[in-house]
């Protein structure tokens, strides 16, 4: 089967499980602002979609893009990384 185009993957720590089978994950990233050139750090969260609950809150984890679940779940847990 032949993918139709690449697939973003994020890398962030979960911060909240109280949902079944659903997480919440935190994502930082650093860019540098135009004008000042100063490093910002901007944070953004993404419910993602874990089918069998394994994920504790501060568990390091891949998230990849999906077919939206719900209204604001649109991502599934790759792998979990610690």
């Amino acid at each position: 089967m032949e993918q139709r185009g690449k697939r973003k993957e994020l890398l962030g720590i979960v911060v909240d499980t109280k949902m079944d089978k659903t997480i919440k994950v935190l994502v930082e990233r650093f860019a540098k602002h135009k004008k000042y050139r100063k490093y910002i750090r901007y944070r953004s969260h993404y419910l993602a979609h874990d089918p069998l609950n394994r994920c504790q809150v501060g568990t390091k984890v891949r998230i990849i893009e999906s077919r939206p679940m719900s209204k604001l779940k649109r991502w599934k847990v790759l792998e979990v990384l610690e």
